[in-house]
């Protein structure tokens, strides 16, 4: 049923002293998550390789190895979401309405919906981090996991068990980033974290952690270790509204694998019905946040 005079019947007479239920709102925080690219393609898909291992021991006269197990390893798929929202309104609604520019057909309402559904897909790539969604495929396991495969080995982007974040848990996981992460061949990339990444309810942990000069929750003199790791944690930390856990938190690294591709962005259009005169207004849009390489990002899911 269309918008119609009886569901907005006090906008209908003079003397109202106003109309509310706008609000300011968040401002986008995925773009500062997800590197962002279009697409012209239904479906993405983006292959981890295999390069040459390490180089080997030659004796004088002997031969020199070769490795020829370099090639495709790990195959990720991104297919895009159709989004879809609109509205109907009847003639006589906009003809009475006397406060057109507080409550009117506009896009205003339909972008803020568009947007705020951006970010509840880009942060459940996140909240879902632990479940291994096949349709993605990739190396096998989820994006936040202790056992992702390499050749010969595995490696983790999570603890085990899971951390609450604080002064030693993050600074393991910045130890852990540089020291253990390797690419498929087994060789140690330059790996750092740079960003923080938490939930509204840790906002006090991550000031304490990131704005004491001096070592946090502590009565010792020490520097804090934390804003001086060698080449990390240099964008410091953000809060993300949208994650779901109030104990979850992450760490960007220095590794591009989030990625929010745009198939279609925001659209907007609008027609009258013929036969009722009824407006009809629609917005569209065609997008898939998603990974391709868990490098990108260190995670940890507490559960209190």
């Amino acid at each position: 049923m269309p918008v119609a005079l009886a569901q907005i019947r006090d906008l209908l007479l003079p003397g109202l002293w106003g109309v509310s239920g706008r609000y300011p709102m968040i401002e986008r925080q995925w773009p500062k998550i997800f590197r962002e690219t279009d697409s012209n393609m239904a479906l993405e898909r983006r292959t981890s390789v295999r390069f040459l291992g390490f180089a080997q021991l030659k004796q004088e006269g002997a031969p020199t190895s070769f490795d020829n197990n370099a090639g495709q390893r790990y195959t990720y798929n991104a297919e895009h979401f159709e989004i879809g929202l609109g509205y109907a309104i009847t003639r006589k609604a906009i003809d009475d309405n006397l406060y057109k520019s507080e409550f009117g057909p506009s896009n205003d309402g339909l972008m803020e919906s568009f947007k705020e559904t951006e970010e509840i897909y880009a942060a459940s790539v996140l909240n879902q981090a632990t479940t291994y969604n096949q349709n993605i495929g990739g190396d096998g396991v989820s994006l936040i996991n202790t056992a992702h495969p390499i050749d010969g080995s595995t490696i983790a982007n999570q603890p085990s068990p899971d951390v609450d974040l604080n002064e030693t848990s993050l600074l393991n996981a910045l130890i852990t980033i540089r020291s253990t992460w390797k690419d498929n061949a087994g060789l140690k990339i330059h790996a750092r974290g740079r960003k923080v990444i938490a939930p509204t309810q840790l906002e006090p942990v991550c000031i304490r952690l990131f704005r004491s000069e001096l070592r946090p929750g502590t009565a010792d003199n020490d520097v804090n270790a934390v804003l001086g790791m060698n080449d990390s944690l240099r964008e410091g930390y953000m809060i993300f509204d949208y994650l779901t856990s109030s104990f979850a938190w992450f760490v960007l690294t220095n590794h591009d694998g989030l990625v929010f591709f745009h198939r279609k962005r925001f659209e907007m259009d609008m027609s009258v019905e013929f036969t009722t005169d009824n407006l009809l207004v629609k917005g569209y849009q065609r997008y898939v946040p998603t990974y391709y390489d868990w490098r990108s990002i260190y995670g940890t899911f507490p559960t209190s």
